[in-house]
């Protein structure tokens, strides 16, 4: 196994969870004003809970220089309060590769995030700089979770392995990409049959699962087309934030209701994997 895949491995058993908790702090949402003490809250009411952080970039550019001074200080007290959680940056970066080296150390080498999310539309080529990086986990955007997506995604496309969908088509070319093991998918939980197509033309690769919750993708469903039965590890994130952040309004008890909120989503993960015949022993 890699680096990266030793990493996430030992993330899943640490917890026996494949809960991924998004840190995306939305001020017209949050109980409190502070993003500091709210991420801090949010850590450490749930990590004993989650294999996994993904604080999507944008929710901190959006503040400016202090939204990054946040996601700075979120990333090092993440760092402290829960060691084993990947930490993963959702930032879908994309571009030709000379840009993408620029990314790529400024999201592995001053962030020091443990694996991020990137936009292949520029071809596996472009992704070089990104894959580069063993120890660290590249995520490739599959098949996004808004309805608006099939304009794109759904398309078939005439390949040499037949006619398919974009989406599995940049699933069966991403599994070529890299050599190193760091190699994983995002595919939302709003479309069941798609993500097992994926898992179908991807074993092994870790999927982190958007959109359950708030955007009404089905757990169990999510879970048993995305658990990969082949290896030790269910190879699944399965991904909240709204639902979890959020669970509460109030000022004094939105920690304890995301906790709660993360126990649950935990527990429904563990329950449909053991539905579909597998366990964390």
């Amino acid at each position: 196994m890699s680096e990266f895949a030793n990493r996430l491995a030992e993330a899943w058993r640490r917890n026996r969870s494949a809960v991924c908790v998004g840190l995306d702090p939305d001020l017209s949402l949050m109980p409190i004003g502070d993003v500091r003490a709210f991420n801090r809250a949010i850590i450490d009411a749930t990590r004993d809970l989650v294999c996994a952080y993904k604080p999507n970039l944008a929710f901190y550019e959006a503040l400016g220089i202090e939204g990054l001074e946040a996601l700075r200080d979120t990333l090092a007290y993440a760092r402290e309060r829960a060691p084993d959680a990947v930490l993963l940056g959702d930032a879908k970066r994309g571009d030709i590769s000379s840009t993408n080296i620029k990314h790529a150390e400024a999201l592995f080498d001053y962030w020091g995030f443990d694996a991020i999310t990137v936009n292949g539309f520029a071809g596996g080529e472009s992704l070089a700089p990104f894959f580069e990086r063993a120890d660290r986990g590249v995520f490739v955007w599959c098949r996004a979770s808004n309805p608006g997506s099939q304009e794109f995604q759904d398309k078939p496309l005439a390949t040499g392995d037949g006619r398919m969908p974009l989406y599995e088509w940049i699933a069966t070319r991403a599994v070529t990409w890299t050599s190193n093991g760091n190699l994983g998918l995002v595919v939302g939980a709003t479309y069941p049959e798609q993500l097992s197509v994926v898992r179908g033309r991807c074993p092994g690769v870790p999927i982190l699962i958007p959109a359950v919750g708030a955007q009404g993708g089905e757990l169990a469903a999510a879970v048993k087309n995305g658990l990969d039965t082949s290896g030790g590890a269910p190879n699944i994130l399965i991904n909240s934030s709204r639902s979890i952040l959020y669970a509460d309004g109030s000022a004094e008890g939105f920690a304890d209701a995301a906790r709660d909120a993360a126990a649950r989503l935990r527990e429904g993960i563990n329950a449909a994997l053991e539905g579909a015949g597998w366990d964390w022993g």
